[in-house]
């Protein structure tokens, strides 16, 4: 079952025994805490591992302005950027020296393929994924709801344990990658 903000939320606020919320903007107490903390635990969630559901590449469009130094491009990274996860050109989607700075991308190619992690809607998570999300959803709303800091850990410990977890199972997504040895073999010669 799909959740969206306020179904993720609400079932947070129902494992800290608190009231649901049916909007944001519904007035309560729960609603301001939840308004306010579910964008930062979201995308530091999101952020902190290459997830299957929120992976994507794009070739980027160049900007006009070039960088001051180091770099001769810049690119225009995509709204729903949270992480960059590598930088190619043509058919490959690695191999390209960059750096992001001032939410642009700067290198020395003429064309950029980014593979990055975005911001997906709610209701494309997972279930692994939601779960945890509510976990650590309860941890961050427990002191403001119920000034309780160890109940706050405890929801941490088991959403730590829930993200390994998640990631175990994400990372059964795609095929296992090898260790590429053409580097290490090219130097012995």
């Amino acid at each position: 079952m799909s959740l969206t903000k306020i179904g993720l939320c609400s079932r947070a606020l129902l494992k800290i025994g608190a009231n649901t919320i049916s909007s944001f903007e519904d007035g309560s107490a729960e609603a301001e805490v939840a308004y306010n903390l579910y964008p930062g635990v979201c995308d530091s969630l999101l952020s902190s591992y290459p997830w299957s559901f929120a992976t994507a590449q794009m070739r980027l469009p160049r900007l006009t302005a070039e960088p001051i130094a180091d770099f001769a491009h810049a690119y225009q990274l995509p709204g729903d950027f949270l992480r960059a996860l590598s930088v190619g050109t043509g058919g490959h989607s690695r191999g390209v020296s960059y750096r992001i700075q001032e939410k642009r991308l700067h290198t020395d190619v003429e064309e950029v393929v980014l593979t990055y992690i975005f911001r997906p809607e709610p209701t494309e998570f997972p279930p692994y994924f939601s779960q945890t999300l509510i976990t650590h959803l309860a941890a961050e709303f427990c002191l403001p709801l119920t000034e309780s800091a160890s109940r706050g850990e405890a929801f941490l410990r088991v959403g730590e344990k829930e993200l390994q977890k998640a990631r175990n199972v994400d990372a059964q997504q795609q095929t296992p990658q090898t260790i590429s040895l053409d580097g290490l073999v090219g130097v012995r010669y």
